[in-house]
């Protein structure tokens, strides 16, 4: 008996973290201006952008208050992500890859995704 429950429990759990583990890599795209595109899965803390059939792995900075920063630094890739929109950067050559991006989400007036799990952003402050 205890054998069987064991088992279950084993299937139980690791369904579930199959589940989390798809939830956690739901790719959300975000449109920019100029038809610029790119995706990012992940949480929070960590997350993967795919700019040009690439993947980059992203960790998170240190930001002003209401923003979100993501950097890698062999790219050079710098990702804001702001309340209404985020913009993608190379810092190694100076330029904005993406400006004015946005989730569909965003776009019908939510806040980004990223900020579901972050600090608490209070707008209009």
């Amino acid at each position: 008996m205890k054998s069987k429950l064991l088992k279950i429990s084993l299937v139980i759990a690791a369904l579930a973290s199959c589940a989390f583990a798809q939830a956690a890599d739901e790719a959300f795209t975000w449109s920019c201006s100029d038809n610029h595109q790119f995706k990012t899965s992940g949480g929070t803390d960590n997350l993967v952008l795919i700019w040009d059939a690439k993947n980059y792995e992203m960790r998170r900075e240190n930001s002003l208050p209401g923003s979100l920063r993501y950097k890698n630094s062999n790219s050079g890739f710098d990702l804001v992500v702001l309340q209404n929109k985020a913009m993608l950067f190379n810092i190694r050559s100076g330029t904005r890859l993406a400006d004015s991006c946005q989730t569909a989400d965003m776009r019908s007036g939510k806040m980004p995704h990223l900020f579901a799990d972050a600090e608490p952003f209070t707008p209009g402050k």
